[in-house]
């Protein structure tokens, strides 16, 4: 039987094309999975670069590109094009194999032998060297060939780097980002070109003698292996899910590592994964278990029912095999907690409080009756962040406590002061039968541990950057401690509730089974660039008493620049919302690809009333799922992703949110924590977009886009002129 790969650039176009075209697609490329293709219909060019690459029919109109090996039946599908465009990339375009990583590579000859003819031009007038510093056996180790040493050697800056992303062979030029943006070799090495050299090949590939075949097992990432008919169809129905076949190197790595020796994480900016790779994880544990593993024995888990939902969806879309799905538990950690106390306490429902404004009021209250000199807010934090915490249970603990974190400092008396209005406040609530999350998390975790039950196998948690300890208390008694026991996927440029972590200090020790991820394959290069800027520098702590950075973040898509518009008033910038929605949709673009996010949840509903009133369908998240533009607050829009993205009411007073910020008198320490907490949820908010991103505002724009919205300056010479 023939060995057929698939490119991923193949799967993307054959998503775009008419249904009746797809149907011949596969009826063309159904007979190389099963060796009834003729050689005949593989259409050599006159004139190209490499003699491998062919032409193949699919209609009158449409050719797909095919790579076939030199001997044996090895073929790669690369591109589905129009006829003149099929034959004119496959004229230029030539596959290698990369010297460090053996993987197939794909480039374009001309464009690259024109870009560097167009920097050799200007070679004097750009006396700086991108990469001066580094040595031609350095490049060279890590993968960067003789052929492409010259041009990478006329580089000025970052921004021509950018604009050879789509003529670069992709596996060089994940290293040479990585390089120009900070990177060690040494990190690249380990990070980038071994994550390529370790993927595995299939069976039987090795022996097959065909450096094809080979190298295209060992381009993970890029290109997927197809065992026959049925596995060809099954990808070709589901194309725009290609997060389920394509996992890059570094993905696969760390999600289908046979084993780690105790808690395991992974982290990463926004776009690059981790999602994708807890979800491929859950698979690896739930098949892996043995036979006599009761069902719901792998726990995927993580902090909002939208965010649940969104990850049982996908995980379905992952694991056809009911079996092995059923071995899978998808719940949030509040919801867990509360069925397990319940059902320890005698299965009486529980009474939670869920209100945070009510929870202020009774501590307002506390606070009028014992004449202490605290603010609700203040007392409140400081039970949160310090008291559950710690899972501090009297004075005694609380006077000896580190209060790392807290901007104020409290003495002896102020801190005897501040417990009686904690007691006083655990006190009420014990009054009245009531709970807050947090404490059900942590009383539900001293239950199991007392009573030595763990539910789980394995614990796989998604956005762990937001979880308060309490709730690591609980997970960390869900699960016994052992191989594989715990899974954390998250980014602390993400965190949008200011829980302080010391996942160490919580039994979680991670210190070697730690990953980061860097490449975002979701949002383009223009949205990450716009988003990424507005953090100005900032390096949160990673959970484990480091920091963590987005040197080496990047992506590998480009689009257009984010829009961003200022209005006179709230109802004119509403209008022209429903205006840009109206030409995303005119353009082709699903209402349920479009998402709007905005501060409040009242001026999510007045949009969602606006696009009603123009005849375009919304569903505001949070409400019963709908067709519709997908409308939600800030927050609610946490770890989902849409083609285009509408972020509304970026006005100064709304975000930052003032009834969010601690007063800088009252904490200076806190009052800083809960701003950055603002400005990552308003960076959250942007990365969601995958190919458009409209950021709007009426009034005075917010501060925190002050780095971003500046009066217009003419634009430079781009770049990318080097390779049109």
């Amino acid at each position: 039987m023939a060995t057929l790969g698939m490119h991923r650039d193949f799967l993307l176009e054959f998503a775009a094309l008419e249904k009746s075209v797809q149907r011949r697609v596969f009826e063309t490329f159904e007979k190389f999975t099963v060796a009834t293709h003729a050689g005949t219909h593989l259409e050599k060019l006159t004139h190209q670069r490499d003699p491998r690459i062919r032409t193949i029919r699919i209609t009158d109109f449409w050719r797909g590109v095919v790579l076939k090996a030199e001997r044996g039946d090895g073929y790669l599908l690369l591109k589905v094009l129009p006829h003149d465009k099929a034959n004119d990339w496959a004229g230029k375009h030539r596959a290698s194999v990369n010297a460090a990583t053996q993987g197939v590579e794909i480039r374009n000859d001309v464009a690259l032998e024109r870009a560097t003819e167009s920097l050799r031009t200007r070679a004097s007038d750009e006396p700086r060297r991108l990469f001066a510093d580094r040595s031609d056996k350095v490049l060279r180790s890590l993968g960067i060939d003789e052929e492409i040493l010259p041009i990478i050697r006329l580089l000025p800056d970052e921004a021509h780097l950018e604009a050879l992303h789509r003529v670069l062979p992709e596996q060089q030029f994940d290293v040479l980002i990585g390089l120009a943006s900070g990177m060690e070799p040494a990190d690249i090495d380990r990070e980038i070109v071994q994550a390529y050299a370790r993927a595995a090949a299939p069976a039987g590939a090795a022996q097959s003698g065909d450096e094809l075949v080979s190298a295209m097992a060992r381009a993970r990432g890029r290109v997927a292996l197809v065992s026959g008919p049925e596995e060809l169809l099954e990808i070709l129905e589901r194309p725009f899910d290609a997060w389920r076949i394509f996992l890059h190197p570094a993905q696969y790595r760390i999600a289908y590592r046979e084993s780690y020796n105790g808690p395991a994480r992974v982290t990463g900016g926004p776009g690059t994964g981790k999602t994708v790779v807890a979800l491929h994880r859950t698979y690896h544990l739930a098949r892996r278990l043995p036979p006599d593993a009761p069902d719901g024995s792998v726990l995927l888990t993580t902090y909002t029912k939208d965010l649940a939902a969104e990850l049982e969806r996908c995980l379905g879309l992952l694991v056809t095999d009911e079996r092995i799905r059923a071995k899978v538990r998808v719940v949030t950690v509040d919801a867990l907690a509360n069925e397990l106390l319940r059902r320890a306490l005698g299965g009486a429902p529980l009474k939670i409080v869920f209100n945070q404004r009510a929870v202020l009021a009774r501590w307002r209250r506390v606070a009028d009756r014992l004449g202490v000199d605290f603010t609700d807010v203040f007392l409140d934090q400081e039970w949160r962040q310090v008291v559950l915490a710690q899972s501090i249970e009297g004075p005694e603990q609380y006077l000896k406590a580190s209060r790392t974190g807290r901007g104020t400092t409290l003495g002896p008396l102020k801190r005897a002061q501040l417990w009686r209005a904690v007691a006083a406040f655990e006190e009420d609530l014990r009054q009245t039968g009531e709970r807050t999350f947090l404490q059900v998390c942590a009383q539900a975790a001293r239950t199991l541990d007392e009573q030595g039950y763990r539910p789980f196998r394995h614990v796989v948690i998604d956005e762990a950057q937001d979880l308060h300890p309490a709730q690591w208390r609980f997970l960390r008694a869900v699960v016994a401690p052992g191989p594989d026991d715990l899974f954390l996927a998250g980014d602390p440029h993400q965190r949008i509730y200011g829980n302080k972590v010391s996942l160490r200090s919580l039994g979680i020790q991670v210190v070697g089974r730690s990953s980061r991820l860097r490449i975002n394959y979701r949002t383009t290069h223009e949205i990450l660039s716009w988003s990424a800027s507005l953090l100005t520098g900032e390096r949160p702590d990673d959970m484990d008493g480091g920091e963590e950075s987005l040197v080496g973040y990047h992506s590998t898509l480009h689009g257009a620049h984010p829009e961003t518009h200022g209005h006179v008033d709230r109802s004119e910038e509403i209008r022209a919302l429903v205006a840009r929605i109206g030409e995303w949709t005119a353009s082709g673009v699903r209402p349920e690809d479009i998402g709007v996010a905005a501060r409040t949840a009242q001026l999510g509903r007045d949009i969602a009333q606006a696009l009603d009133r123009a005849g375009t369908p919304a569903y505001v998240l949070g409400n019963a799922p709908s067709p519709g533009v997908r409308i939600g607050t800030m927050h609610r829009m946490k770890g989902l992703e849409f083609r285009c993205v509408a972020v509304v009411g970026v006005s100064d007073g709304v975000v930052p949110m003032q009834s969010a910020i601690t007063p800088q008198e009252t904490d200076p320490q806190q009052h800083q924590e809960d701003l950055n907490s603002e400005l990552s949820l308003l960076f959250v908010a942007c990365t969601r977009a995958r190919e458009a991103l409209h950021v709007s505002w009426h009034g005075t724009p917010s501060d925190f886009l002050a780095p971003v919205v500046r009066p217009r300056t003419p634009e430079p010479r781009r770049a990318d002129a080097l390779v049109r």
